[in-house]
């Protein structure tokens, strides 16, 4: 599907913000990549040689159900789409995941797991169709990021899940992550995974300095021409609402306006360099810029092949968010999918997982169980945050469909997209 086909119809300021996350975002360069830099090319491929059936009509007696008949019982299988390089691979054979096999074996059901989730609004061009014609996408459980996550359920085209099939999920999920405001009580969704935004510095570059916070990324003459911003909306200006003593989960209009103004004026005295996606990993790795704004994933490979490289966690706080298991609606294998999200939630797969992945579980109590097979993964704060640090996480509020035009709108002018 081409890029326009995927964002017709869209507002033009939230559709040139889709457009810009696909070219220039997460999507441009995914952070699955930079953690792994194993240079495998995953592209997104057909859906009938990955062994996921084409989307089909389901006949419920009810066109405007959301949930089929269950066909788990019956047939012991379950389709899953997750983003490239997001889950655990055997060193020798990159198509086999341990912690699927295990899965496997405890409960039966074989896992058809499908890297085909190569972007947030992509991955929407491809199931929309289907989801809007009440069919069936062919998918069991999806991972998307939490912003897509609440369109979905805003939209109806997600399953509410069964609560006594997911107690591991219930019982270990993170405080924090129990009541986002897109998804009050985890009715319908379980994160996969958590992405933090920092701020980060090479040292070399900065002659020693520290740099610890946005408003010396906005202010800071030594940095003058040599910081970079991200060209994602809720990153960015989340980092500075929260820099300006404003809440990013409770901000108003005026707020959004006067954090876009004191990013305009960095921009006018050219503090700022220019807006990026995940492309600043290389500069920040050179020292062509001097500090940023960054994802936490990205710096734990980029820490590792370069020690000047540090981050900050800034007195102000840091934006978070997380990517989120989803069963669709109209899914036809909704008891196996919703076994599976209560397996990742066992403490000792959520360490295997995250050793692989390097991402923040949202499973509860697993630091003695990851020290088992990661020690450095362990006691780092980008992968299992200190209290201190969790306490000092920002979720940015879900937007009305008026709100994320008109802001979308704005940023756009902000950064020239």
């Amino acid at each position: 599907m081409e890029l326009h086909e995927i964002t017709a119809g869209l507002p033009e300021p939230v559709r040139k913000a889709w457009e810009r996350s696909m070219t220039n975002g997460r999507a441009a360069l995914t952070r699955r990549t930079l953690l792994r830099a194993t240079g495998l090319a995953v592209g997104a491929g057909s859906l009938a040689a990955c062994g996921i059936p084409p989307a089909k009509s389901v006949a419920t007696g009810d066109s405007t159900a959301n949930q089929a008949k269950d066909l788990s019982d019956t047939e012991k299988v379950v389709n899953f789409s997750n983003w490239p390089l997001y889950i655990d691979v055997d060193d020798k054979d990159k198509e086999k995941h341990a912690s699927l096999d295990q899965f496997t074996a405890a409960t039966g059901v074989k896992v058809r797991y499908t890297e085909d989730v190569n972007d947030n609004v992509e991955f929407f061009g491809k199931v929309k169709p289907q989801l809007a014609a009440g069919q069936d996408t062919g998918r069991d459980l999806m991972v998307l990021t939490d912003w897509m996550a609440g369109k979905l359920i805003r939209l109806g085209w997600v399953e509410k899940l069964e609560m006594a099939n997911v107690t591991n999920a219930i019982t270990n999920l993170e405080a924090r992550f129990r009541a986002p405001d897109w998804d009050p009580g985890r009715l319908y969704s379980y994160p996969w995974a958590g992405i933090q935004t920092v701020v980060a510095y090479n040292k070399k570059a900065t002659k020693g300095k520290a740099v610890t916070s946005v408003a010396q990324l906005l202010d800071d003459p030594e940095l003058k021409g040599r910081v970079t911003f991200l060209s994602e909306m809720r990153d960015t200006v989340g980092m500075v609402l929260l820099s300006q003593g404003k809440s990013p989960e409770k901000f108003t209009a005026d707020d959004y306006n006067g954090a876009i103004a004191r990013l305009q004026k960095a921009v006018d005295s050219k503090q700022i360099r220019k807006f990026t996606g995940n492309d600043y990993g290389q500069e920040l790795s050179s020292g062509d810029i001097a500090a940023c704004l960054a994802w936490g994933g990205d710096l734990i490979q980029l820490r590792a092949d370069n020690p000047d490289i540090e981050y900050v966690i800034p007195e102000d706080g840091y934006l978070a968010s997380t990517d989120n298991m989803l069963v669709p609606a109209k899914a036809q294998h909704k008891k196996n999918a919703e076994k599976l999200i209560d397996f990742y939630y066992q403490p000792k797969v959520a360490a295997e997982l995250t050793a692989s992945i390097g991402y923040v579980s949202g499973v509860t109590g697993i630091k003695d169980e990851l020290a088992k097979l990661a020690p450095d993964m362990a006691e780092n704060p980008l992968v299992l945050p200190t209290a201190e640090m969790a306490a000092k996480a920002h979720v940015f509020r879900s937007l009305t469909e008026a709100e994320e035009s008109e802001f979308e709108d704005k940023f756009s002018k902000l950064i020239g997209a």
